[in-house]
Parts: C-alpha cells; structure tokens; sequence
C-alpha cells in the first residue's frame, strides 16, 4: 500500500461503532498474521466485536482509557490504546495497549504516529510514566525503544502465541515523559 497521508485522531465511543467494521478487520488480520496480542487465531468476528463495542467502549465511555486510530484515505489501519485509569497508588502512569497496525499496512510510520499521540495524551493527563508490554524479540519492540522505551524485564514463556503452538516471553518497557 502506497501512503500518501495519513492522519490520527482520538476516537469516542460512537466512532467505536462508526468504524467496527474496520476495527474488526484490524484485529482479525492482524491475529491471523500472528500478532502477539492477547488474542488466539480462532478469534471470530463476534469475539472481535464485543471486544471493541463492548470491552473498549466501556474503558473509553468511562475515561479510564483512549483509543487513537490511524486512518489512510478515511480508512482505519490501526490503532493504539492508552489506559490513564489505573489504581489509586498509580495517578502517575499509563499503560500503552493493543499497538495494532494492519499487515498491510505496516512499516509506513504509523505505529510512530500512533505512539506519538499516545505519549502526548498522557502528557495532557499529566502522567510521567508509560508502561508496556510486547513479545519479546517482535518487530513492535524496536519500534517502542526508537520512541524512547528502556526494557525493564523479560518474563519467559508468558503467553501463547495466536497458532496457540508455542509459549513466548513478554518484555516489560517503561519511558518517563
């Protein structure tokens, strides 16, 4: 795919169902092309639609979570979660989730773009800390430490991957704003 431009924004709940479709397909691609994303390859269209209408929809009705979505051509190929609601010992962190970018899609800068949103919405949120995690060795990790990101452990054989064959560690990262 040829980018010529491309834009993120922050999305609400109702752009949630505007772009389901896309979201869906976002996901579900990206799980069958092997994403390490807490998701297994047997996801179902149904299963991807109660995670964005339902479980993300909630997290972003209730401010405890924003989703930012990359958009080529008014098309959605990816998007980034940054949860600011965290527990009452930790007003000063957020945790990056579900970095996805379709297959298709990739090594075009968007994950960047992405990120960049995220960090920036934390900074507005008045966080100094970002955490993630990633499989360990995944291209998405050196897209983490090119934005600033220091790996702060690695815990071996912590999930499966999405063909449900094989174990992988998970690194821990972590970047002040």
């Amino acid at each position: 795919m040829i980018c010529r431009t491309f834009s993120v924004v922050e999305l609400s709940s109702s752009d949630i169902d505007t772009h389901a479709s896309d979201l869906c397909r976002v996901l579900m691609d990206s799980v069958a092309d092997g994403a390490a994303i807490s998701f297994m390859a047997t996801l179902t269209m149904a299963d991807a639609e109660r995670f964005w209408r339902k479980d993300v929809r909630t997290a972003v009705e209730s401010g405890r979570r924003h989703l930012f979505g990359v958009f080529i051509d008014s098309r959605l190929v990816g998007t980034v979660q940054l949860i600011t609601g965290m527990p009452p010992n930790q007003p000063h962190r957020a945790e990056i989730s579900k970095m996805i970018v379709h297959p298709q899609s990739r090594r075009l800068g968007l994950g960047r773009a992405l990120m960049t949103a995220a960090l920036d919405a934390a900074r507005r949120a008045n966080k100094v800390l970002v955490t993630l995690d990633t499989r360990t060795g995944d291209v998405s990790e050196a897209l983490y430490r090119s934005v600033g990101f220091e790996q702060a452990g690695v815990i071996p054989d912590f999930a499966f991957d999405p063909d449900g064959q094989a174990r992988h560690a998970t690194t821990y990262m972590y970047r002040y704003l």
